[in-house]
């Protein structure tokens, strides 16, 4: 989508044209004029899509321009950026059927909602429409990281969905060390480094290909690069992600910072991992306690019950009523099939494929996807290679 901007602060224009960048498809500033009469007084041969304009510094004058400009690029959607309130005007806009006004300075988020509501209206369909679900460990050690990496790993090999895991540990991530031998050409934080350049190419670039349609985009290696990951750089990369990925999943850690919350706040779905253990329950108390805080849906916080043993003196039940939170999923107890998986980097669909730990997260893949495989009697057909005639 092309756009022209109607502005005198050649800083917005850079940030305005950095965002649109990096959108999927590109929103392509073509031109820029500094004001309404320029504007009028040196137009486009090829109109632009959409005409970003900003009020900021509007006088009276400017009312009649802007309805001679909206007739003169009627095909055009218009969206109006301003740091003060200009009610005669804005009236004068909508009846001239302008719909998008935001605020100055610019808030990236609500930036990029209403091209995606211009981009709809005009027709302009998105490629892919991804999920992003959260792992987020409630205590060290729980199994979080495991079971996020082989779970991308189950989707994409299971249920045929291309997977995108994003390692966000802010200090010493691993997740690529689960599942894979492979050293990462590029980490999050080269990619924040170079955000002006992502798009669905790009950052297909940077992962470690764990198998066809499943990768990892690593942490960094050096705990001090870590500064680079800035929220909005978050905001931009999970905007790539969800147009060129059916899942993106988020190995979050333990450490809730402006970061992670970014991420969080995008979620479709969070699962706490967890034992069955009383420093689990207490902390994951304390977790759940931050998310409700934060205004998170409930119903989208859904607990993983890792290395769970039936029998044990705590139940499920008891884990629900102390913290107000369903179980979606238990995880058994099966130390030696994860054991060799972790020590090995393969994931444990891969290397053990009997082992209850691989039954359990082909159970996960249904629940998750709401669907069996079709033309298929069901995950583990696939998981155990049973044709017709077994």
């Amino acid at each position: 989508m092309k756009a022209l901007l109607i502005s005198r602060d050649t800083q917005l224009y850079a940030e305005i044209a950095s965002q649109g960048a990096a959108r999927v498809p590109p929103l392509n500033v073509a031109a820029s004029r500094v004001s309404l009469r320029d504007a009028l007084e040196r137009p486009l041969t090829d109109g632009p899509s959409l005409i970003i304009v900003d009020i900021s510094d509007a006088d009276a004058a400017d009312g009649d321009l802007l309805e001679r400009l909206t007739r003169h690029y009627s095909a055009a959607h218009f969206m109006l950026l301003t740091d003060n309130h200009h009610p005669d005007l804005l009236i004068r806009a909508m009846r001239a059927g302008v719909r998008e006004v935001l605020q100055l300075p610019l808030v990236h988020r609500a930036l990029h909602e209403a091209i995606d509501r211009i981009a709809a209206s005009a027709g302009v369909a998105a490629m892919r429409d991804g999920k992003i679900l959260a792992f987020i460990a409630c205590k060290g050690g729980s199994g979080a990281t495991f079971i996020s990496t082989n779970f991308g790993y189950a989707l994409a090999t299971l249920a045929d969905k291309k997977v995108l895991l994003i390692d966000l540990h802010r200090q010493f991530g691993d997740a690529t060390l689960y599942v894979s031998d492979q050293r990462p050409a590029m980490t999050l934080s080269d990619v924040c480094q170079q955000i002006a350049r992502i798009d669905g190419p790009f950052l297909e670039s940077c992962l470690v290909h764990v198998a066809p349609g499943f990768g990892v985009l690593a942490a960094a290696d050096d705990p001090g690069q870590t500064s680079e990951a800035k929220p909005e750089h978050i905001d931009t990369i999970l905007r790539v992600a969800r147009q060129h990925y059916d899942y993106i999943l988020l190995d979050v850690g333990r450490q809730i910072d402006a970061v992670s919350l970014r991420a969080l706040d995008s979620t479709d779905a969070i699962y706490p991992v967890l034992q069955l253990a009383l420093p689990d329950i207490r902390d994951a108390r304390r977790l759940l306690d931050i998310f409700r805080s934060l205004g998170y849906v409930t119903d989208h916080i859904r607990l993983i019950v890792n290395r769970y043993e039936k029998g044990g003196k705590l139940r499920l039940s008891d884990l629900h009523a102390a913290l107000g939170a369903e179980v979606l999923h238990t995880v058994p107890n099966d130390y030696i099939a994860v054991t060799d998986s972790v020590n090995q980097g393969i994931p444990v669909l891969q290397l053990s494929r009997g082992s209850a730990a691989a039954r359990s997260l082909a159970d996960l893949v249904e629940v998750v996807t709401a669907r069996r495989i079709p033309e298929a009697k069901g995950l583990f057909d696939r998981l155990f290679g049973r044709g017709e005639d077994d």
